[in-house]
């Protein structure tokens, strides 16, 4: 079992490492509102791989993911949010809190309702995107290791998912803030929002756009 196991955690950590929203939205937060946003934001996002874990082992993730009709509306709805949060980065480029190289950890105390903000746009960036129940519900069951119940193996993958998803990003909000000094020049910031808005409104048309 330790075997199928770990050749499972391996698929998984390289599907973790590819690009895709997540990794936009995170960069976006970390960038524009410090360290703490980021991770603020990373733990959002676990907390949506969680959501469809559940609702995988309710069995309504299936149903979403044979559900044309369900699955358009959850597919337009993060096609919709993803082209939002890409929009509001091009609208307002460099806009957010400076990540000032004088300052200290300053930039990474919350203001009042943001760090809610950061968590929420994790979530919901999460919970709208019904490629997660594809995945769970299609690859996973074929990686559970056989000496389990099928239950207990989907809620082992959906935790170790989880748990290669926060090192991940929570590494890559580490590394950006590493180089705050140089994401805090303006032209820099500016580059990054455009650069991250392009590419967030590029993942909602590619999601609105996909055959699942």
């Amino acid at each position: 079992m330790l075997t199928q196991l770990a050749a499972a955690t391996g698929v998984l950590a390289l599907l973790t490492l590819v690009p895709g929203p997540d990794m936009a939205i995170v960069t976006r937060r970390a960038v524009s509102r410090g360290r703490a946003d980021g991770l603020r934001t990373v733990g959002g996002i676990a907390v949506g791989l969680l959501l469809w874990g559940a609702l995988t082992a309710a069995g309504l993730a299936a149903l979403l993911a044979a559900s044309a009709e369900v699955f358009l509306v959850v597919k337009l709805a993060g096609a919709a949010y993803l082209c939002l949060l890409g929009a509001q980065a091009l609208r307002r480029p460099g806009a957010g809190t400076a990540l000032d190289g004088t300052a200290g950890d300053a930039a990474d105390r919350p203001a009042p309702g943001r760090g809610a903000s950061a968590w929420r746009t994790g979530l919901v960036a999460n919970a709208l995107n019904p490629k997660i129940a594809v995945f769970y519900t299609g690859l996973l069951p074929t990686l559970a290791p056989p000496g389990l119940r099928p239950a207990a193996g989907m809620a082992l993958l959906v935790l170790v998912h989880v748990l290669l998803t926060l090192a991940w990003l929570s590494t890559y909000v580490y590394v950006l803030s590493r180089a705050r000094r140089f994401f805090t020049r303006p032209r820099v910031r500016r580059t990054m929002d455009r650069v991250t808005g392009v590419v967030l409104i590029g993942f909602g048309v590619r999601v609105a756009t996909s055959a699942t």
